[in-house]
This record gives C-alpha cells, structure tokens and sequence, in this order.
C-alpha cells in the first residue's frame, strides 16, 4: 500500500519520493488519517478509506481546485488520488495548522469566495456531505434547488432509513412554505464551503486561514454563515469583518435555521440518535415562527 501511494505522488509532483514514515493523525472521523514523511524531508497528508468511498476523494479534489482557483482563501492543494489494495487514498499538500490565528482576515476572505459567482446554482458534480451524497444538478433557481436537492434529497433518505411520521409530516409542511421564507429575497449563486463547521477551518503559523474538507457548490452565501452557527466555533471578529466585507441580508435571522436543517437531517441519516427529534422541532419553529 505505502509503496504503491508513494510511487502516485512521485508521478505527481515529478519528483521521487521515498516514504520514511506514515504516522496517524486525529481529526478524522470518517477517514483514517496520515502524515507521510519522505527521506528527503517532504511531507503529505494522506486520508484513506475503503474503495467504494474513492467517489469522495474524487469530489472533494475537485471542491478543493476549485476554490484554489479563486486565489481568496487558503486551501490545502490536491496531489493524487486512486485506489491501492481495496483502499482509496486521497493524498494532499501538509499544512502545519493550529486553532489561533487572523479570524478577521479569514472573514474578509470567506466573503471574497462568496463573490465568486456562476449563471445557476449547483456544482460540476455532484460531491458528499459527509458520506451522503450530496446532489448538484445546476438549477436556474434557487428555491427549487433547495427544496429538491437538499431538503427534499435528505427527507427521502430520512424516510428509507425508517424516519417517517412526523418528520415526513412536518417536512412536507416546510416544503410547501418555502417560498414564504425568501420573499423580497433573491441569492446570487456564490461559491460555497458547504460545510464550514469549526472542524474544517485552522491556521498556518503566520495567522493564515485556511479550510479544507469542503463541498463544495454554487449557492446562497447564507448556507455557508447558518453552518459557522451551527456548532459554534467561529468569533466575533470572523463575522464582523464578514459583514464589513459583505453585508448580510436582514432576512437572514429567518433563513438560518432552514438553511441548518440541511445538516440536521443529515446527521440523522448518518449518525441517528437524536437528530431525528432535533430536525421536527427546527421544523416546527421554522412553521410557527416564519411560515404561518
């Protein structure tokens, strides 16, 4: 395996690289994770998973590329991906991280990313989120976007993984009044993280922003703030200089929670527990408070 992988990123970068050591890393809870040292001092971060998940490395390369070509925000650069021993890997730049650094810059910088812009919304493939596929068909609008290959998309899933009643219930109702929440209101498709939870942002030593792990698309610039409140993890100075660069539509308040639902319902597709619950009573409060 490390001698196949090794001979991928000599092929890669042009350059030989004999593997000194692959030593594990934390932070993956889907992949395992590795840094991979060379005899000559080169360094790759490599994620490893089984075969079939090799789609996902190929859609988060393709989330990462894109980003780098926007020049806004620092992302790690992909370096190779394949299959080797019924193991997909996906191998990409080192980047020496830490949780301290310039929140403001990596606000002024997320907005930046938000500027760059498509004719639809949607992505040039489709990508994951999490393991859940995450479609991306481009759509002229947004609305329908959203209702069909994001809320609708994880209601399905919900319903063949045995969560009917009233999540299908309510989730029919919220489908239905979805329009209510974007009156007066009209996104521009934005390039997207997709999911930009505290995990998936760090810093270089000198203060640099950096994110990674993305899936990525075309959408409301919104998705991206609700998902940083999600769990928290993102200060004061990250969303004022957001907001300085960029302000935020006032309706936003409104759409948090629709926009959060997304992932919601997709940990309980993945993770099941209490997320089942946690998305009827989000969708109950999106009902009584904004749709009535």
């Amino acid at each position: 395996m490390w001698g196949i992988v090794a001979s991928a990123i000599s092929d890669a970068t042009q350059r030989p690289f004999v593997m000194r050591g692959a030593k594990p890393v934390g932070g993956g809870s889907i992949n395992q994770a590795y840094r991979l040292e060379g005899s000559d001092g080169a360094r790759y971060f490599l994620k490893l998973n089984d075969a079939r998940h090799h789609p996902m490395f190929v859609a988060e390369a393709g989330g990462l590329d894109t980003i780098a070509a926007t020049n806004t925000v620092r992302v790690p650069q992909p370096i190779v991906h394949g299959i080797a021993n019924r193991q997909s890997y996906l191998v990409l730049e080192h980047l020496e991280l830490s949780s301290r650094g310039d929140a403001k810059k990596l606000g002024e910088q997320l907005a930046a990313l938000h500027r760059c812009s498509s004719e639809k919304f949607g992505f040039k493939q489709h990508n994951f989120i999490g393991t859940t596929v995450q479609p991306n068909a481009w759509t002229g609008d947004w609305v329908t976007f959203w209702r069909e290959q994001r809320l609708g998309f994880q209601l399905q899933l919900a319903a063949e993984n045995g969560y009917g009643g009233e999540l299908q219930a309510l989730g029919r109702r919220v489908l239905d009044a979805l329009s209510a929440f974007f009156e007066g209101y009209a996104p521009q498709p934005s390039l997207l993280h997709g999911d930009l939870w505290a995990g998936n942002h760090a810093y270089l030593a000198d203060g640099t922003p950096a994110i990674f792990d993305p899936a990525a698309y075309y959408g409301d610039r919104e998705c991206d703030l609700a998902m940083t409140e999600l769990f928290g993890g993102y200060g004061a100075d990250f969303y004022a200089a957001y907001r300085a660069a960029w302000p935020v539509d006032a309706g936003y308040a409104n759409r948090r929670e629709l926009y959060n639902l997304y992932h919601v319902l997709n940990h309980a597709n993945l993770f099941g527990g209490g997320y089942a619950r946690q998305a009827e009573q989000t969708m109950l409060r999106l009902l009584t408070n904004y749709a009535s």
